[in-house]
């Protein structure tokens, strides 16, 4: 969105739950969380994106799943970012979260990149979303048991967690609460630490 602040992300669970985090801690008001279906998509849609939002003020952040690697996750970032005109993009992504600032004398817009779960290690939104289970919790551990030894799986070895994360949604008082939902309702504590971080991003970038 030209002149405006857009959220990119990989799909509609991402976008619900970075959405009710935004209105869970009061993170000023977002134009657009866009909502790409799938991180190939993403990936080629940050040129795009970036080169669309060319006027003053605009801001473009991506939320993205390390999926295996971080270091491979981020290369292929920042090559885009680096394609598209950027400068001193760093050669790794910060703990903290990675917010750049545009050339000198360029429309691109200022832009903040986050690698799921924590920039630091390998995973997905649902690694970030086991950081909210509150805590203790002997619950989650009798749910992780009951996955692991599910005698013959439908799913695949590293949809796993998603499958711990499902069912522990479903064992809740009110079950089957949707990622974002389930963050409104508490059944994932959006005020943890590791929340802390995301949400201290989310503020310098779109402030």
């Amino acid at each position: 969105m030209a002149g405006g602040k857009a959220l990119l992300v990989e799909g509609k669970d991402d976008e619900h739950v970075l959405k009710h985090i935004c209105g869970n801690r009061d993170i000023g008001p977002l134009d657009e969380v866009k909502d790409l279906d799938g991180v190939d998509n993403l990936l080629d849609d940050i040129p795009v994106q970036l080169k669309a939002s060319n006027e003053v003020g605009a801001v473009v952040g991506v939320v993205i799943d390390a999926d295996a690697s971080v270091e491979s996750r981020w290369q292929a970032i920042r090559d885009r970012f680096v394609q598209v005109g950027y400068r001193n993009v760093p050669t790794e992504p910060k703990p903290d979260g990675t917010i750049l600032e545009p050339p000198e004398v360029s429309l691109l817009p200022r832009a903040g990149i986050w690698i799921m779960p924590d920039n630091r290690t390998s995973g997905m939104l649902e690694d970030f979303l086991l950081f909210l289970v509150p805590q203790p919790n002997d619950l989650l551990g009798h749910v992780i048991r009951s996955v692991d030894s599910i005698p013959d799986r439908l799913f695949k070895e590293n949809d796993e967690l998603k499958a711990v994360i499902h069912t522990w949604l479903a064992w809740q008082e009110d079950p089957g609460k949707p990622y974002g939902q389930a963050i409104t309702a508490r059944f994932l504590d959006p005020d943890v630490p590791q929340v802390d971080v995301l949400v201290s991003w989310l503020r310098r970038l779109f402030h």
